[in-house]
């Protein structure tokens, strides 16, 4: 019998329209003979599934089933393609451990540890992993802005602590301009993040469960045409994304090690995707993201490919994994 799956998309931050694209392309992508796939738009004003005709039916928040054409369905397993809250920061996943309904994601613990790049940091650097020096500013917090450039140097980097898509990323080059990148990462988040610029060659790698073992996947250089790798670069064509990664052997070695080590010491499931940059052949550790681009230009998708895991393989696995958790 086809298992009923619910494919969350949309949600609460600046990422709604890419979570939708993500969404979309799940559903397309799903084998139709093995799942009955839905689209669910998880939005601030409402949460509904939109039939084929495009047409919407409200979402009963007490069991998470949908009353369409006097039939109400249920759901068999959740497949989290939200970016952003509250599907990557793991609120929305709490729901729905307590009403007993799997999803294709870690724990909401894990997520919303590893949304929180502060948090993050706090926990791998623990463990001897490299990654680059850091001030943490809260809002409504005293800035000395001199005591902070000692710290990290300049060129560095304002990040909101909770965001994605490189929305409110500043790259700062002057004392002068970091007052006016805190005002922009503040618009997304009441939590800043400022690191030291790291010179070296930047990859993605995805690590995800596949056919019940930890699997990291071909990794991904990153060559931005802009300044960083930021919203343009990730989504409008403004970098090359070069699977697989132009690495020496020995950094191919390290970042893989590192990365399934940094994915089981933050007792992930499902899918990740986490950025390093090498510095004199030592990645260091920036973020993950447990909710990444999953539409055919995205970059784990990409590295997928590279790995001979279709996007019906990739999202089946998933699933599969989910129900057998």
């Amino acid at each position: 019998m086809k298992k009923n799956i619910a494919i969350i998309m949309g949600g609460y931050s600046s990422e709604v329209a890419i979570s939708l694209k993500s969404g979309t392309v799940v559903y397309t992508h799903l084998d139709k003979e093995k799942y009955t796939p839905y689209k669910i738009h998880i939005l601030k004003n409402k949460w509904v599934l939109v039939d084929e005709k495009n047409e919407e039916h409200l979402i009963n928040k007490h069991d998470f089933s949908a009353d369409v054409n006097g039939k109400k369905i249920m759901f068999d397993c959740i497949f989290n393609a939200i970016h952003g809250a509250p599907g990557e920061n793991g609120t929305i996943l709490a729901y729905f451990d307590l009403i007993g309904l799997k999803h294709t994601s870690a724990p909401f613990y894990q997520m919303a540890l590893t949304f929180n790049k502060r948090d993050t940091l706090s926990v791998v650097k623990q463990y001897g992993i490299a990654a680059a020096t850091s001030v943490y500013l809260n809002k409504g917090d005293t800035t000395n802005v001199d005591k902070i450039i000692d710290k990290v140097g300049l060129p560095c980097f304002v990040k909101p602590n909770n965001a994605g898509s490189s929305f409110g990323i500043s790259k700062v080059h002057t004392k002068e301009a970091l007052i006016p990148a805190l005002d922009v990462a503040y618009k997304e988040d009441s939590e800043i993040l400022i690191e030291s610029f790291l010179d070296g060659t930047e990859v993605s790698v995805g690590v995800i469960q596949y056919k019940g073992e930890i699997k990291v996947l071909p990794i991904t250089e990153i060559v931005s045409e802009n300044d960083f790798f930021d919203y343009e670069a990730k989504y409008e064509g403004k970098s090359q994304e070069i699977t697989p990664a132009r690495l020496s052997e020995s950094q191919e070695k390290k970042v893989t090690e590192i990365a399934k080590r940094i994915y089981q010491i933050l007792n992930m499931r499902g899918f990740s995707r986490s950025e390093y940059i090498f510095v004199n052949d030592e990645p260091h550790f920036l973020e993950m993201n447990t909710v990444p681009g999953l539409t055919e230009e995205s970059i784990l998708p990409q590295q997928a490919s590279c790995a001979g895991i279709s996007l019906s393989k990739l999202f089946g696995n998933a699933i599969e994994t989910a129900l057998n958790n």
